[in-house]
């Protein structure tokens, strides 16, 4: 096939061939140069699409024929988080690890990680039946010979815990079960206390009892300052964790994520929700921004600080810059073939109930790592 040109000639071979896709076919590439290509399909427009990274390649979730839509992952104003094989074989091979919230968009992928580096056990605990079936079946089908336990239970319940404890002893315990949508918990703040405080303060007074040897806490960046419920409860379990690791020998460590891209709930799946339908894409304000990660990033993260941590830190991912949620709605719709304002209208909601318009990763003060 004869080579028609560099990536400079694209706008005009696009015209002159009538060209609908462009596919990026770039093994190794930096984030840097991934931008500049897309800015160059972007403003033709045409679509673009990549082959999968190597690292989904080399695990089998897809082959090397098999084209996706640029993911908007792809755009982060810095490279992905690399984690460290080697330490995390060390801490988490032949552990028994319990995953809590296992169905969740975080608990799942946690899984997927932890199960990469031979624990002698995975613990799923999930409330929703439906999930942990999910989570289950596709786990026990990417690694047979792990010894994987759906376990159907509230962390809240504090006689159920006690059970799974003292039955199947773990050693490890990373805490992903929580309420996390800001204004749905402004409207339920006895619902927001009773699983992200109080059902939290449970299951780590029992990892302290039982003796396990880490208990990570996912917390949030809207714990910092807080203006919502949401946000209040996730402070108020991070102290609660730091508390209980100065009466323990369990190490208690915390996690501060950022907004986590594709996650359930998330800005970036009800975009292409309404970019599919047509528009309009609703962006609560213009002004709006928020430190954003990737699914995998926010899990590596939470191994990092399992294996780091010496007891009573919270950990912060160095996410950049903050990026402005409109900056993302244009972009997911120039990559999905459209121009934003003309073929795909955005229209400007008003900030919810317990959101502010910009978030923090820390205080002066406290023990970050």
């Amino acid at each position: 096939v004869k080579g028609l040109g560099t990536t400079a000639d694209l706008p005009r071979l696009v015209r002159e061939l009538g060209i609908d896709h462009v596919i990026i076919t770039i093994g190794e590439i930096q984030r840097k140069e991934m931008r500049r290509l897309l800015e160059i399909c972007q403003s033709v427009p045409v679509r673009a699409r990549t082959i999968p990274g190597l690292y989904e390649i080399l695990q089998g979730d897809v082959s090397i024929s098999r084209f996706r839509d640029v993911r908007l992952e792809d755009l982060l104003e810095r490279e992905v988080v690399e984690v460290d094989d080697g330490d995390l074989s060390g801490f988490l091979g032949r552990k028994a690890v319990m995953v809590t919230g296992a169905g969740g968009s975080i608990g799942s992928e946690l899984c997927r990680q932890i199960a990469r580096f031979g624990p002698s056990r995975l613990l799923l605990v999930e409330r929703a039946e439906g999930a942990l079936f999910t989570i289950h079946r596709e786990l026990t089908g990417s690694w047979p010979d792990l010894p994987i336990l759906p376990l159907l239970a509230d962390v809240g319940d504090r006689s159920r815990m006690l059970a799974l404890f003292a039955q199947h002893k773990p050693e490890i315990v990373a805490h992903a079960a929580a309420h996390k949508h800001v204004p749905m918990m402004e409207s339920h703040p006895c619902e927001a206390i009773k699983n992200n405080v109080l059902a939290t303060r449970v299951l780590a007074e029992l990892a302290g009892e039982a003796g396990v040897e880490c208990f990570i806490l996912i917390s949030s960046d809207k714990a910092v300052r807080p203006t919502s419920v949401m946000g209040a409860s996730k402070r108020v379990t991070e102290l609660v964790v730091q508390e209980l690791d100065r009466r323990h020998s369990t190490r208690y460590v915390a996690v501060r994520f950022g907004n986590v891209m594709g996650s359930a709930g998330s800005v970036i799946p009800v975009f292409r929700e309404q970019i599919e339908a047509g528009g309009p894409v609703t962006v609560t304000h213009p002004d709006m921004t928020r430190y954003f990660m990737t699914i995998p990033e926010a899990s590596v993260l939470v191994l990092e600080a399992a294996a780091m941590g010496q007891g009573g830190e919270i950990f912060v991912l160095d996410m950049g810059e903050p990026v402005k949620v409109l900056d993302l709605a244009k972009r997911l719709i120039e990559l999905s073939g459209y121009k934003p304002f003309e073929d795909i209208a955005i229209v400007f909601t008003g900030v919810r109930p317990g959101e502010k318009l910009f978030e923090e990763l820390s205080l002066q003060g406290e023990d970050i790592a």
